[in-house]
């Protein structure tokens, strides 16, 4: 059985894993039509939650239609910057707990238009702490952060005292939202917890232009993988129902321990550094395929090693992930090799 059928058959009996923490909880998920956001939702109704969820553009996804669990939540649409929208959606549905996901998340694109970056990712982050702010019903604020607020670092892997030292435009709107969020937990006492997490890959990922996708549909048409780095650049690889998972612990801490959790940044990683060259040769090899990859080596405005410890995150939330990077790997694949047969 494949994982579209297995995953069918889970979301069949949604309801029965229910969280007394969860259930009947409104919850507000920013970028909930995502790659991560919607694996959050997936699992938030599968634990009883009741999910609104923010979409600015109506773009055609299978991933969408694949899950079930988008049939259950409110569907608001809008842009994250705009402050008046945040505030009608956490008055009108009594929203107490929020993850802020949503922001424009891909590097090349950050670099040709970093203004429209800099609004999503930043203004964004601000419209949506000030509406919840000023909501009398907000009890925890989950916020995405990334691993690229780092920026390049002497010492790896990178751990969360270290300060963030971005440059690129994509680096600087993750960084930012990163201290916005510090500053409203500092300054003005909310429940507000940041999550710093790597490379996010697994189901319904419709980048092709990210390796992993990109790599699995080429091998599939029997073309060449294209890399374009030279292929010796270092990342975290995070599976997204592991990242699903850790914003779900995190927010149930936050709200256990806000003294403890309050403005707090976590690394969440499988503690595994892998080139890219060498999780192509994973993928290929897990695929069976003997083709090589083309290496394009035209990759500017890129950190040449980044990796995160988990340590913390293990440590003070209990935390470990639930899936290997080859185990969400041939997930991933096994998913990818049946859409794309049916596409």
């Amino acid at each position: 059985m494949g994982v579209l059928e297995k995953e069918g058959l889970r979301h069949c009996s949604i309801m029965k894993n229910t969280s007394p923490h969860w259930y009947g909880r409104s919850v507000f998920v920013t970028g909930g039509a995502g790659l991560v956001g919607n694996a959050l939702v997936d699992e938030l109704v599968g634990l009883g939650a009741s999910v609104v969820i923010l979409i600015r553009d109506d773009v055609p996804s299978p991933l969408q239609e694949w899950n079930p669990s988008m049939t259950k939540v409110t569907k608001v649409h809008g842009k994250i910057e705009d402050q008046a929208l945040m505030e009608r959606i956490l008055g009108e549905y009594d929203i107490k707990t929020v993850f802020h996901l949503a922001a424009q998340a891909i590097v090349g694109v950050a670099n040709r238009n970093p203004i429209s970056t800099f609004e999503s990712n930043i203004q964004g982050t601000w419209s949506l702490l000030e509406a919840c702010r000023r909501s009398p019903l907000v009890e925890q604020v989950v916020v995405a952060s990334s691993d690229k607020a780092y920026g390049e670092q002497p010492k790896l892997p990178y751990t969360e005292d270290m300060p963030l030292l971005a440059r690129n435009p994509y680096d600087v709107s993750k960084a930012c939202t990163d201290m916005l969020a510090q500053s409203y937990a500092t300054t003005f006492g909310m429940n507000v917890a940041i999550s710093r997490c790597g490379n996010f890959f697994g189901e319904g990922d419709f980048n092709w232009s990210r390796i992993v996708p990109g790599t699995i549909r080429s091998i599939v048409q029997n073309e060449s993988p294209v890399l374009r780095s030279d292929g010796t650049l270092i990342r975290d690889y995070f599976y997204v129902r592991d990242g699903a998972h850790a914003y779900r612990v995190l927010a149930e801490h936050l709200a256990a321990n806000p003294e403890k959790i309050r403005g707090e940044a976590f690394n969440f990683s499988t503690d595994q550094e892998v080139s890219v060259i060498d999780l192509t040769n994973m993928i290929l090899k897990l695929m069976k395929s003997d083709l090589k990859p083309v290496i394009q080596n035209n990759a500017p405005n890129e950190i040449q090693k980044q990796n995160l410890s988990s340590a913390k995150a293990r440590a003070q939330l209990g935390w470990t992930p639930q899936y290997t990077l080859e185990d969400g790997l041939k997930r991933t694949i096994e998913w990818y090799t049946q859409y794309l047969k049916k596409a």
